[in-house]
C-alpha cells in the first residue's frame, strides 16, 4: 500500500473535518481510529453551532467555522439533522443585559445579525421560561447538528477522494511515524495528532486538562422551545479554571426532544454520570424552564472536553516534533470550530494563506 502524505489519529469532528480538508488539497489521508467514527467527545457534545466571542481569536475561530458551516449543510440539512435555530442568551438582571448589549454590538460589529429582547419579546419568543428576566439577545446565525453524523459525512467525502480508515490503537508516536497496539508501525510525512482528551495519553507534556460534562434528553417535547437557550452566566462556567459548576443551557432538538446541559468537572475522568452533579444540572434548567420538572429523562451521559490553559485550541506544528502537527484542546467549542480548525491545519500544513491569522492557535505558544 502507498505510504500516505498524512495519519490522522482520531476520526471524530475534528479528525474527520481535517481528512476531508486535506484530501481536498489531493494529499493522500490514513485515518486511524481506535473505536468508531463520530464518537467519543463528538458524540457526547451537545451539537450546538455557536458564535463565542471571548476574546478576538475565539470569535475569528468560531464566526469563520459557523460560515464554513453553513456551506456544507447547505441542501443537505436533514443529512446533517442541522437546523438554524438561533440562540438566546439569556439575562437574569439589568448586569447581565448590560453584558448582552455589549455582546450584540461586538457581534454587529462583525456582521453578525443579532437583536436585543425586551422582556416581552423574550417570552413570546419563548414563553416557557420563568416570570421576571430581565430580556436577552438573540443570536440569528446559530444552530445545531448532530455531529456523529457530520463527521462521518466528512469522512465518507475524504474516502471518496481515496483517504483510507484503519481501526487500532496508536500505542506510540515516532518521527514521522506511529505504533499501534496490533504490532502494526505506519509511517507518513505528517502525523496529525486529533484525538481530543486521548492527546494527553501519548503526549503527557501537553498543556491539556480534562473537563467533564454532563447532558440529559428528554422524551419528545415537539415546540416546548424553539431556541438554543443559555444564560449569561454561562460564560463564567465555561471558561473557569478550578471547581465544579453548572450552566442553563437547552436545545430544541430536530426530534422533538430537549437536550439539558450542562456541566463541567475537574480531575474526574471517569465516564459514570454523577447523581449529585447530574441533580444540580437539572435543578438549574427547572429553575429557568419550570415546566422542564414535567418531563421525561430518557437518557443521561458525560463527555471530556480537551481544554488549554487560554482557552484556545492547538492548531499547527508541534514545536518540538518533527513531522508532528496538533488539532486538539478545543473544550466545548469543538464541533462549532472544527471546519475552521480544518481549514487552518490544512493551509498550514500545505504552506498556504490563511483565511485567519493562524498565530493566536499555534501550539508554541506553550513551548518552553
Amino acid at each position: 500500500m502507498k505510504q500516505p502524505d498524512v495519519i490522522i489519529i482520531g476520526a471524530g469532528i475534528i479528525g474527520a473535518a481535517c481528512a476531508e480538508a486535506l484530501s481536498a488539497r489531493g494529499l493522500q489521508v490514513t485515518v486511524i481510529e481506535q473505536d468508531v467514527p463520530g464518537s467519543g467527545a463528538t458524540a457526547a457534545g451537545m451539537g450546538h453551532l455557536v458564535v463565542m466571542d471571548d476574546n478576538p481569536a475565539e470569535l475569528a475561530l468560531s464566526s469563520y467555522s459557523l460560515a464554513l458551516w453553513k456551506n456544507l449543510t447547505e441542501g443537505q440539512a436533514p443529512q446533517h439533522e442541522y437546523t438554524q435555530c438561533g440562540t438566546i442568551w439569556v439575562a437574569a438582571d439589568e448586569e447581565e443585559m448590560a453584558a448582552a448589549r455589549a455582546k450584540a454590538e461586538l457581534l454587529g460589529a462583525h456582521g453578525l445579525a443579532c437583536e436585543m429582547l425586551a422582556p416581552a419579546a423574550l417570552y413570546a419568543a419563548e414563553p416557557q421560561l420563568r416570570a421576571g428576566l430581565a430580556g436577552g439577545l438573540l443570536v440569528h446565525g446559530d444552530g445545531l447538528v448532530y455531529a456523529p453524523k457530520s463527521a462521518r459525512l466528512l469522512l465518507s467525502k475524504a474516502q471518496a477522494r481515496g483517504a483510507t480508515l484503519e481501526y487500532g490503537m496508536v500505542q506510540a508516536l515516532e518521527d514521522h511515524g506511529v505504533q499501534l497496539a496490533d504490532g502494526r508501525t505506519l509511517q507518513a510525512q505528517h502525523i496529525l495528532l486529533a484525538a481530543g482528551s486521548r492527546c494527553s495519553q501519548l503526549l503527557p507534556e501537553l498543556p491539556l486538562q480534562a473537563k467533564k460534562g454532563h447532558l440529559a434528553i428528554t422524551d419528545r417535547y415537539p415546540g416546548f422551545i424553539r431556541h438554543q437557550l443559555v444564560e449569561l452566566g454561562y460564560i463564567k462556567s465555561a471558561h473557569a479554571a478550578s471547581g465544579d459548576s453548572v450552566a442553563f443551557n437547552l436545545q430544541p432538538r430536530p426530534t422533538g426532544q430537549i437536550l439539558i446541559g450542562s456541566s463541567r468537572q475537574f480531575g474526574s475522568t471517569e465516564p459514570a454520570v454523577e447523581t449529585q452533579i447530574l441533580r444540580a444540572m437539572l435543578r438549574h434548567a427547572v429553575s429557568f424552564a419550570p415546566a422542564l420538572a414535567g418531563h421525561n429523562i430518557l437518557r443521561c451521559w458525560t463527555g471530556l472536553r480537551a481544554a488549554t490553559p487560554d482557552g484556545l485550541p492547538l492548531i499547527g506544528p508541534h514545536p518540538a516534533r518533527r513531522g508532528l502537527w496538533l488539532a486538539t484542546g478545543h473544550e466545548g467549542l469543538g464541533i462549532t470550530t472544527s471546519l475552521a480548525t480544518a481549514q487552518l491545519l490544512a493551509s498550514q500544513l500545505c504552506g498556504a494563506s490563511c483565511a485567519i491569522p493562524a498565530s493566536p492557535y499555534l501550539p508554541e505558544r506553550f513551548h518552553g
